[in-house]
């Protein structure tokens, strides 16, 4: 029976959830490939930390849900899944990852701040005449 791993990440509003399992190498996003995905800048985003295990990444199938966000956080958290679940299979990527990038590991929990009321946005107040 083949071993599964579920890993979760945010990033803004974005939450992706993938699910790890022995395989060929093949990467699906809401049951779509992700060679298939036209968006260049999304593409290499997401296929960084394939790159960065080369041949470890070709033993396993990883099964990605992504909903929220934009595109450049829906990339970013897909490529933090696909990082938390490699580095779950193969302890020694772990190292790997975080030397290159600690946010692959870490999810950034940052949020954009909400907007204040009678403003135009979250700190911008109205221009003040004096004449």
């Amino acid at each position: 029976m083949k071993k599964k791993v579920v890993t979760i990440a945010k990033r803004k509003t974005t939450i992706a959830s993938g699910v790890i399992t022995d395989g060929e190498g093949k990467v699906f996003i809401n049951k779509k490939s992700l060679s298939s995905y036209q968006d260049r800048l999304f593409r290499l985003i997401a296929e960084e930390p394939l790159v960065i295990a080369s041949d470890l990444a070709g033993k396993y199938n990883i099964d990605i849900t992504v909903r929220g966000g934009g595109t450049v956080s829906r990339a970013q958290a897909i490529r933090s899944v696909i990082a938390k679940s490699l580095s779950r299979k193969e302890k020694s990527l772990k190292k790997r990852f975080m030397e290159y990038d600690r946010s692959l590991l870490v999810d950034d929990k940052r949020q954009t701040e909400a907007q204040k009321p009678y403003r135009s946005a979250a700190r911008a107040l109205k221009q003040t005449s004096y004449r």
